[in-house]
């Protein structure tokens, strides 16, 4: 395998690598096949990361019997993972289901990783805890502890009072096993994401002190949404392969780097190919200079759409008056097209009688398109906000804000997938549907105003002027 380049932070940043969900720790098994396929990529990166995390289920774990459990890890860590203690490279571990499911468990976790920060919580020493690498805040919570009642759940007052006796470090990442948003359709409290009041707190906390990203695993996929601002970054891919969509998904780890600028990640499989990639934010200017759209049939080319060497961005400033009726037929705010014998690739619209802003995406000829949902707007009577559309974040890729000024988030979806499948069309309207499709669907408010802006940057461009070569 071929040295495989590095993202680089600018001066003063962080390059680290994340990786989660191994279940390994018993020889002979695939489990342990996999997680060596994603050690040598590692291995194979050009230099070595500052630093490791795990975001856990590290062994297959899940036994009441502690010499067994004791087994596992003694596997993982003096065998499998070996090398890391060699290179004397820091790993940074996280609990999960398959490790702390209950006290006693728990107690081996804190035994086995007694090098790990003391720092945490009464009763969760070791389980959760800081790290500081000099302006960067590491914290690792517990969504396991069984003094809180166990999976899925998150104690968040200290998290509250260590963002705040650390409010003036830059940069701030927190790390936990289970997601705060269902990704790729997997949905549930407690077992899926951490139960929804409690995430809700959770992330009002993360947003209110400037936290960059929760990153996670638990769903074994690789999957990155923002939520106001604060991105959850989800990978989960070194070693359960078997139970992975085979369409979406793959083993992978990923490489990533955080400085003044933000935070890039490459998503590289077992191969050693960079499959997916981001740069955040995106600097755009103000909507105030986007292009105004007149007219149906717009140049709205984005030449590099399916090019996985590019990010392409393409943003919407939507504003007008809503005219309400009994009814909830669809509403047309734009639509591409590349044929009236299909429907629409893209559809952004109005939809119900709540008015809800709804995205379609239909990337292949008779097969359903899958959804994206934004917010309700029955009870305004007018309205402004922005759509983003982005080649570079699988199904968190649609995102919505209301001005310049505001946070991005992806709108809700049960989609693996986003609009990296999207064929970019030929054909575009505005406030109707296109010329020949009996059902028009045509926007029935008034002063419907439209700009857009869009973007097109290689990964040579963003990344590899940072690089060390």
């Amino acid at each position: 395998m071929e040295k495989i380049k590095n993202i680089f932070p600018e001066k003063n940043g962080h390059h680290f690598v994340i990786f989660g969900d191994s279940c390994s720790g018993i020889p002979g098994l695939t489990h342990e096949s996999n997680l060596s396929l994603i050690n040598s990529v590692l291995q194979n990166l050009e230099e070595k990361p500052q630093f490791i995390i795990f975001t856990g289920d590290e062994i297959t774990g899940l036994t009441n019997n502690e010499q067994d459990l004791r087994r596992q890890w003694d596997y993982w860590l003096n065998v499998e993972m070996k090398w890391v203690k060699q290179s004397k490279i820091p790993l940074y571990n996280s609990t999960g289901n398959h490790t702390t499911y209950n006290r006693m468990s728990e107690r081996v976790f804190t035994e086995i990783f007694s090098n790990l920060p003391q720092n945490g919580p009464d009763e969760q020493k070791g389980l959760s805890y800081y790290i500081t690498r000099n302006d960067l805040l590491l914290i690792f919570v517990n969504t396991m502890w069984s003094g809180i009642g166990g999976e899925g759940r998150i104690e968040t007052q200290w998290l509250e009072d260590v963002l705040t006796k650390h409010s003036d470090y830059k940069f701030k990442i927190v790390i936990g096993h289970h997601p705060i948003f269902s990704a790729n359709g997997f949905k549930g409290d407690f077992q899926r994401e951490v139960e929804s009041e409690n995430g809700r707190c959770f992330w009002d906390i993360l947003k209110k002190h400037n936290v960059f990203a929760y990153i996670c695993s638990h769903i074994l996929a690789f999957d990155v949404q923002l939520h106001e601002g604060v991105m959850q970054l989800l990978t989960a891919g070194a070693g359960t392969s078997h139970r992975m969509p085979e369409e979406n998904e793959y083993l992978h780890l990923v490489q990533a780097a955080i400085d003044k600028s933000g935070i890039c990640y490459q998503v590289i499989d077992q191969n050693g190919h960079r499959k997916e990639w981001l740069k955040w934010p995106v600097n755009l200017p103000p909507s105030k200079d986007w292009k105004n759209i007149i007219k149906n049939n717009d140049n709205l080319d984005l030449l590099n759409w399916g090019n996985s060497n590019y990010h392409c961005i393409s943003v919407w400033n939507l504003s007008g008056q809503i005219y309400g009726d009994r009814y909830g037929y669809p509403q047309t705010l734009i639509s591409g097209i590349d044929s009236i014998v299909d429907i629409p690739s893209i559809w952004i619209g109005l939809t119900g009688l709540e008015q809800k802003l709804t995205i379609y995406l239909s990337p292949e000829p008779r097969k359903s398109p899958h959804h994206w949902y934004g917010p309700e707007f029955c009870n305004n009577k007018s309205f402004n906000f922005q759509i983003m559309v982005h080649n570079g974040m699988r199904a968190g890729r649609l995102l919505f804000r209301y001005n310049d000024n505001d946070y991005w988030s992806s709108m809700k979806s049960a989609s693996a997938w986003g609009a990296e499948r999207l064929k970019w069309p030929k054909y575009w309207t505005f406030g109707k549907n296109h010329e020949g499709i009996e059902d028009k669907m045509d926007f029935k408010g008034k002063k419907l105003e439209i700009r857009w802006f869009s973007s097109e940057k290689s990964f040579q461009e963003l990344f590899l002027k940072n690089s060390k070569q």
